[in-house]
């Protein structure tokens, strides 16, 4: 659903219960500005990224990255 910035300043609490059940996309001078989303939606969507990190992470350390406070220590070490 696409409303403008004034229909939602005037109609805020109807929008807020919309976006519980899909996304609410707020277009602003003729730009899509922001989009209003339900708690839980936003939840699952930040655990997805979270997961996406976390094996990108992984793959990383198979790769051979040792991490940053490893690698300070090794430039320190080298360094001196």
């Amino acid at each position: 659903m696409e409303i403008t910035a004034t229909e939602l300043k005037s109609r805020f609490g109807k929008y807020l219960d919309i976006s519980r059940v899909e996304p609410v996309i707020v277009d602003k001078t003729g730009r899509k500005t922001a989009v209003l989303i339900s708690y839980e939606e936003y939840k699952r969507l930040t655990e997805l990224e979270d997961a996406y990190w976390a094996q990108k992470a992984i793959g990383a350390e198979q790769e051979g990255y040792i991490g940053t406070d490893k690698s300070l220590a090794f430039l320190k070490e080298n360094n001196a």
